[in-house]
């Protein structure tokens, strides 16, 4: 599907699409070009309610359909959805605003996910106790039944594949919220699975958050949620869930701190800096952003220095442009919020070295240029609060354990960077770091099956990894008596 050509959807419910049972829609728009790409349907609660119906008699099936059964269909949809990859990367583009180059990835790492994961069915399973003479107790792992799962905008193929295949391969039913800034990947991907898949086994529901998004949170019937997004809507996401005691995990975000020790490469850790704000992937939409940048006094000139001589380097313009490096903000309300972010912190006193805003050759597009500041201090606000965008933040330091009491005096503990020659201290500021993942002389690539989530209000549980497998279970324990 290209995304030019599509001009309305519907709901994806039961194994078809349909309209929604409501006249209310709204518009999704390219960040590029400010136009409409598709007018798409607010879901209702009558929508949702047979999403769950039609998910929970899905899942009777599924649940007791062997694990064999559960990673061929998963390595189906795989294949099949490959088969479309270059159109879902150049839809992403277009919803998001991200370049072509990044959203190919995108498909690509989705894809990994889902043939990760379907290489994993077999691993949900139980454990034996010590037997005694007349008795034997074992446990197993039971699916939840349906499972509500909320993406983001940043990534959107990767987020709807990625999501959806733990709690599938664990024997659930899903219903996918996208984003109401870019849903259309997730509508395409129901389209190309949907003879892949049981029909009710999978449901795309678009609209607002606050709208279908607070109601599935809250739906009855779906004991198990899971959500990527802001902090704010993290913590209403809990507040929801608590009144039906649900299992829910969410992954929020980060003000990650980048500690630059002055034994450190300055090109190499300056290059790593921008490619750890994931400019060139999402424009600095990203939780993993390394956008609080620590350097020690020593170095902080020629750090700075060549920091601007890599930023310089990126290219802004048209994501469809095999050349462009950083694209548009995905929506004109987070756009405001960026360019506000950046005027707070030249009132705070902040100095702006480079971007600032929107270049005079961009006539429309909600774009913004890398920005960095120097001569920052820790209570200024853009040190302080994610700001979601192409904005980093330069801090000085000069004595190690107070560079690590400020680094952690944040409310996130997403990840961190460690930059420095010497192994032990690294190492020692990698364990002393409160951050769900560190890395060290690394920019932040994450190998495939490695737990990623955060510490304090960076969130609660993990993903890529086994562990978020068996999360979409619950345990039950099981004692037989043994007769004579």
């Amino acid at each position: 599907m290209q995304a030019e050509a599509i001009q309305s959807a519907e709901l994806f419910i039961g194994g078809s699409f349909r309209p929604s049972s409501g006249a209310d829609t709204f518009d999704t728009i390219d960040p590029a070009t400010e136009q409409p790409l598709a007018n798409l349907p607010e879901a209702t609660s009558a929508d949702l309610d047979d999403a769950v119906a039609a998910a929970v008699e899905a899942q009777r099936e599924w649940r007791a359909a062997p694990w064999q059964r559960r990673a061929r269909t998963l390595l189906a949809m795989a294949e099949a959805l490959e088969s479309h990859a270059e159109e879902f990367a150049r839809l992403d583009v277009s919803d998001s605003g991200n370049p072509i180059v990044a959203m190919r990835n995108d498909v690509t790492g989705g894809l990994a996910e889902l043939r990760f994961y379907a290489g994993l069915a077999s691993e949900v399973k139980g454990s034996t106790q010590p037997a005694s003479a007349d008795s034997v107790t074992f446990t197993e792992r039971t699916p939840y039944g349906v499972v509500g799962r909320l993406v983001p905008y940043n990534h959107p193929f990767k987020s709807a594949v990625g999501k959806i295949a733990a709690p599938l391969v664990a024997g659930n039913a899903v219903i996918l919220k996208p984003s109401e800034f870019a849903s259309l990947s997730a509508l395409e991907m129901a389209r190309v699975c949907k003879d892949i898949l049981p029909a009710g086994l999978l449901s795309v529901l678009t609209g607002q958050g606050t709208g279908v998004g607070a109601e599935l949170v809250s739906h009855p019937t779906v004991p198990r949620i899971s959500f990527t997004g802001s902090v704010p809507t993290g913590r209403a996401v809990l507040r929801a869930a608590a009144e039906h005691i649900k299992h829910v995990t969410v992954e929020l975000g980060g003000k990650n701190p980048f500690l630059l020790f002055p034994d450190a490469d300055v090109r190499k850790a300056a290059q790593a800096a921008v490619k750890g704000m994931n400019l060139a992937r999402s424009s600095g939409q990203s939780c993993q952003s390394t956008s609080r940048i620590y350097v020690h006094t020593d170095i902080r000139e020629a750090f700075i220095d060549a920091l601007l001589e890599v930023v310089a380097s990126l290219r802004l313009g048209d994501p469809h442009d095999e050349a462009t490096d950083l694209g548009p903000l995905s929506y004109q309300r987070h756009y405001e919020r960026v360019l506000d972010y950046i005027e707070r912190g030249r009132a705070e006193g902040a100095t702006l070295l480079t971007g600032g805003g929107r270049p005079a050759e961009f006539d429309r597009g909600f774009y913004v240029a890398p920005t960095v500041f120097s001569d920052v201090t820790d209570d200024m606000t853009v040190a302080r609060e994610e700001i979601f965008g192409p904005v980093m933040s330069v801090l000085e330091w000069t004595d190690p354990a107070d560079l690590i009491a400020r680094a952690n005096a944040s409310q996130y503990g997403l990840t961190a960077n460690v930059w420095s020659a010497n192994a032990s201290q690294a190492l020692r500021t990698a364990r002393a770091i409160e951050a769900g993942y560190v890395f060290v002389n690394s920019p932040g690539k994450r190998p495939l099956g490695a737990p990623f989530g955060g510490w304090k209000a960076s969130g609660l549980g993990k993903g890529s990894t086994i562990e978020e497998l068996i999360s979409y279970t619950r345990e039950k324990a099981v004692t037989i008596e043994i007769g004579d």
